[in-house]
């Protein structure tokens, strides 16, 4: 009997955890199946386990599919210094598991912030990652005005917290709310899981506010994010054991970790300042929800995608769907990623990997 490619059926048991040593000390990953390394990279707020439905497809299908918690979040290292989760330490820590793994190059596929990450690491070691997939954030070369700068313009001036933001009565955008430690954790980690069950249920299609609603991506003066997520309802693609386990590793670990990525865009910024306006050259997928705010607001990066992405593969808007693609729609996510990857990393084709 044959299987499909977008209905795996192995078990988790089949999954293997580790810990590999990393430039911040460990990274936590799941691993499943063999074949040419696929290495998953996940956003905000999530873990590993946003890639439990692509694991045993890939797997499936003839991968070696790694999911790592990224720094700062799960079992992996949480350094306490702010500018350890810059992009160029991000990149370093994918370059590591690669190596702890025994291989020499992957493909990787990052799904939010792990867009982000993913491409960068392609665009700084190509030699070791020599194609990307991105999901849900499209690509922008780095480069043009100081990050803070833009996102302070979103909201107002003169925010309260520092970096921007809505002064009294206004709107603050949610990553200048984000900017000062200890403030956006004030608000997240009394109750976690009340907390991020409405931050996804505000980004996800059939839960997300409507267009007359409150933006959630604001802040308004003096409130929280919380303020503007929809209440009482979860997204189909969030059961209550899923929510369990999100929770339960952030009401572990706390949440600094995970909004440090935040507080290092001037950095990241400074950093890569010689790869400004760089077109990310190698093998790329984009998929991204139709519905989600990533896409709609960075429409013009993704209609400049022949000159950013110029080995674009295929770039993928899923009617009806929001930000959190690959748990949203699974199977079609699933079978895009194995038609791509069969032409760039395949054991059978000759692709990224130069393998006959």
């Amino acid at each position: 009997m044959s299987l499909s490619l977008s209905q795996p059926s192995s078990s988790a048991m089949d999954r293997t955890h580790r810990l590999v040593p990393s430039p911040a000390g460990r990274i936590h990953l799941v691993e499943q199946g063999s074949g040419p390394l696929v290495l998953l990279v996940h956003g905000f707020p999530e873990s590993w386990y946003s890639w439990r439905h692509q694991l045993p497809a890939l797997a499936a299908a003839g991968y070696r599919a790694v999911a790592v918690d990224v720094r700062g979040y799960g079992r992996s290292s949480r350094p306490d210094d702010v500018a350890a989760y810059r992009m160029l330490e991000l990149v370093e820590d994918n370059v590591a598991v690669v190596r702890a793994l025994g291989e020499e190059t992957a493909v990787i596929v990052g799904h939010d912030w792990g867009a982000t990450i993913a491409a960068h690491s392609a665009l700084i070691r190509p030699d070791v990652f020599p194609a990307a997939g991105l999901l849900a954030v499209p690509y922008t070369p780095p480069g043009g005005p100081r990050p803070s700068e833009v996102f302070a313009t979103l909201g107002g001036e003169g925010g309260e917290g520092g970096g921007g933001g809505a002064g009294e009565g206004g709107e603050e955008f949610y990553v200048s709310y984000f900017q000062r430690p200890g403030r956006a954790e004030a608000e997240i980690e009394p109750d976690v899981r009340r907390w991020l069950a409405g931050f996804y249920a505000a980004l996800s299609a059939d839960t997300m506010p409507g267009p007359d609603a409150p933006d959630p991506h604001f802040v308004s003066g003096g409130g929280t994010l919380r303020d503007r997520f929809p209440a009482g309802r979860l997204p189909g693609w969030l059961d209550e054991a899923a929510l369990d386990v999100y929770a339960g590793e952030f009401e572990r670990t706390g949440l600094t970790g995970a909004l440090n990525r935040y507080r290092n865009m001037d950095r990241d910024w400074a950093d890569l300042a010689r790869f400004n306006g760089a077109p990310l050259t190698g093998p790329t997928l984009f998929i991204g929800g139709a519905l989600d705010a990533s896409t709609t607001w960075l429409a013009d990066a993704i209609a400049a995608f022949p000159e950013t992405l110029p080995g674009l593969s295929a770039s993928h808007l899923l009617d009806g769907c929001g930000h959190w693609v690959q748990q949203e729609r699974p199977a079609e996510v699933n079978d895009l990623l194995t038609t791509w990857l069969a032409v760039v990393a395949s054991p059978a084709a000759t692709g990224v990997y130069g393998r006959a």
